[in-house]
């Protein structure tokens, strides 16, 4: 089968590897590939087999199937530059978590280009499920992509065959989830500072005893330290939702807020060298927290 990966990040290099593992002949666009940032992503690709193209369209044009696993924000904009190479009844994959209303927006262009736009909702991270991740499709022509998708691999059902319900599942849910990374950086971080973790944790465990809050903690440090960037721009998509409903996004504006600014820590080295072996990978919680209060300090003393 002829695949395009629009977007050759985490997400885009793990589908490429077990899209190729069964075979699937794919092309890739990303608007990094270019860059000197992208040489890893032209290596990976080279190592694979995958085709490198010089636009979306042009990674489009011959793929039965095309998959946009961009940062939220852009998921309308790839709809559009990706149609003019669209094949007639092409379907087009749209895994980005993206508001109903970008999504409703990004299926008429695509439409109208002749494609059939199916919108996916991923419900956990990628990392440890790879394409077996569980999605969520959502539109009229999702049941004609079930099996499709279930002969690639994927672990994907039918979740509306209205847009938009699968994007406000995965929406509200990330309300939740990211929230729960942001409260934990800025609870645990200041815990630490006062000197009552120990305390804090305490009395986690004995109000929610079936979390190991030590192992979640690192692991939420590590994934916002590591994916803060891409984080924010979803929650603001999160807060574009909530603001669809009628509802002051507060709660998410919030989180949005302190993902970026995790991001901006991460992008100024105070958690090492983004790339090297021990960024964003500490066992310890306390590790990184402490960094970012020596970088806190060190900044209050200018």
């Amino acid at each position: 089968m002829r695949i395009a990966l629009i977007g050759y990040g985490e997400v885009g290099r793990i589908l490429a590897e077990d899209l190729r593992a069964c075979s699937a002949s794919i092309a890739t666009f990303d608007v990094k590939l270019a860059d000197a940032a992208g040489a890893a992503m032209r290596d990976h690709a080279q190592r694979l087999g995958v085709q490198l193209a010089e636009a979306h369209a042009t990674a489009a044009r011959d793929a039965e199937l095309v998959i946009s696993a961009v940062t939220a924000s852009q998921a309308v904009a790839v709809a559009r530059a990706c149609a003019p190479g669209l094949r007639p009844g092409a379907f087009f994959l749209d895994f980005n978590s993206a508001s109903p209303g970008a999504k409703i927006e990004a299926a008429g262009i695509v439409n109208a280009a002749g494609g059939r736009y199916v919108e996916g909702a991923v419900m956990t991270s990628v990392p440890p499920y790879r394409i077996k991740v569980p999605l969520l499709l959502g539109g009229p022509d999702a049941s004609a992509l079930v099996p499709v998708l279930d002969a690639l691999g994927f672990a994907a059902k039918v979740h509306s065959a209205r847009l938009g319900v699968a994007s406000a599942t995965k929406m509200c849910r990330s309300v939740m989830i990211k929230g729960l990374e942001a409260m934990v950086i800025e609870a645990f971080t200041t815990a630490r500072h006062y000197g009552v973790e120990d305390a804090v944790l305490a009395s986690l465990r004995e109000t929610f005893p079936d979390i190991d809050w030590e192992r979640q903690g690192a692991y939420l440090f590590q994934r916002v330290i590591e994916h803060g960037r891409r984080r924010s721009e979803e929650v603001r998509e999160v807060a574009v939702t909530v603001r669809e409903a009628g509802l002051e996004p507060w709660s998410a504006t919030g989180t949005a807020e302190r993902q970026a600014w995790v991001a901006d820590l991460a992008d100024a080295g105070v958690f090492g060298r983004k790339g090297e072996p021990g960024f964003a990978r500490s066992a310890d919680w306390r590790t990184e927290a402490d960094r970012i209060l020596a970088h806190l300090e060190k900044a209050n003393k200018r």
